[in-house]
């Protein structure tokens, strides 16, 4: 794993964005994607909102996914096993990169057919704890045409990044603008952030 780290670790820094395909292997992702449609099938999945604990909006003109916790305390082996790559990649990204990722935070993500979320920033204005963004997909046989294209508003030039399953994709939360473009069939990820205490 330690060379699909460094391949997300060394395009991050050529480019602010990190890019690594099989981040998931295709067992744990043929899980997580299992895992998905179920908590959607089950209706456990809710609308997200933007803003953190203090001040939350639901606003579906702006932003139209629908997102569900993960958490070591549901005790579900596939996410268990995710929370450990994580860990395993976190404890390289320190050791290497001097980053001081104290914790993470993940949740699964659904667009419908026809959602998309506006250009935003990840870290929030009133707190500075997330550090990092991380989006891994979980689509397979994902086609340009199925648009949902997750695009980086660089200085200079426009960034888009197809959700292909086990793809994943990191940047700094604080820097870079971003958006999900309209997506013509469902999309689903898993996204969070590296976060500091």
């Amino acid at each position: 794993m330690e060379k699909i780290f460094d391949q997300l670790i060394d395009s991050f820094i050529e480019n602010k964005v990190g890019i690594a395909e099989n981040f998931l292997s295709k067992d744990l992702s043929e899980h997580l994607i299992t895992n998905l449609i179920g908590l959607f099938k089950d209706k456990l999945m809710l609308s997200a909102g933007t803003g953190n604990d203090t001040l939350v909006v639901h606003d579906k003109m702006y932003r139209s996914d629908k997102i569900y916790w993960l958490d070591r305390a549901h005790n579900d082996v596939h996410e268990n096993s995710f929370f450990d790559l994580m860990d395993t990649f976190i404890s390289h990204l320190n050791r290497t990169c001097y980053t001081g990722i104290t914790g993470y935070e993940f949740h699964y993500t659904l667009y419908e057919t026809g959602s998309f979320y506006k250009k935003h920033v990840d870290q929030f204005r009133n707190n500075e704890v997330r550090q990092y963004s991380m989006i891994m997909y979980l689509n397979e046989n994902w086609a340009e045409e199925d648009g949902g294209q997750l695009c980086i508003h660089h200085v200079d030039n426009l960034q888009n990044i197809s959700p292909v399953n086990g793809k994943s994709v990191f940047f700094k939360s604080s820097e870079l603008e971003h958006e999900v473009l309209i997506t013509n069939k469902p999309r689903m990820s898993i996204t969070g952030w590296l976060k500091i205490n």
